[in-house]
């Protein structure tokens, strides 16, 4: 298993501080580890922790969307993502199989279902470290 992995740590990428203190909470109630970011270029140095999930909205000032799916990936392969968005399914911004494609492993559109996000992460980094 990669430090990444072992790590468990999860970082919560979103411009709406209500989204992201929701995610947040609902994380660290469930005994998660988080940090939280503004944007996709605040996350950049949020990112060198090696979290090993980052969730994040798509549709956000500066780059975002299936572009910064991309780059996280490419500059981080083994992490985990979550893409969220508002927009999934709006016609603006990436949809959910653009970012799938792009390389998050799952993709909800807002407004996100505690259970549906906490069994996705669970899935994807397994359950909190005591």
């Amino acid at each position: 298993m990669s430090e990444r992995s072992e790590n468990g740590e999860i970082l919560v990428i979103d411009d709406d501080p209500i989204m992201r203190d929701l995610i947040t909470d609902w994380l660290e109630a469930a005994g998660y580890k988080v940090h939280k970011a503004t944007d996709c270029g605040a996350a950049c140095a949020a990112l060198e922790r090696a979290p090993a999930l980052v969730v994040s909205d798509m549709w956000m000032p500066g780059p975002c969307g299936a572009e910064a799916i991309r780059w996280m990936r490419e500059k981080h392969p083994g992490l985990q993502l979550i893409a969220v968005s508002g927009h999934f399914g709006s016609g603006q911004g990436c949809s959910e199989q653009d970012a799938v494609g792009a390389g998050a492993a799952r993709a909800f559109a807002k407004p996100v279902k505690r259970a549906e996000l906490l069994g996705a992460v669970a899935e994807l980094i397994g359950p909190p470290q005591k």
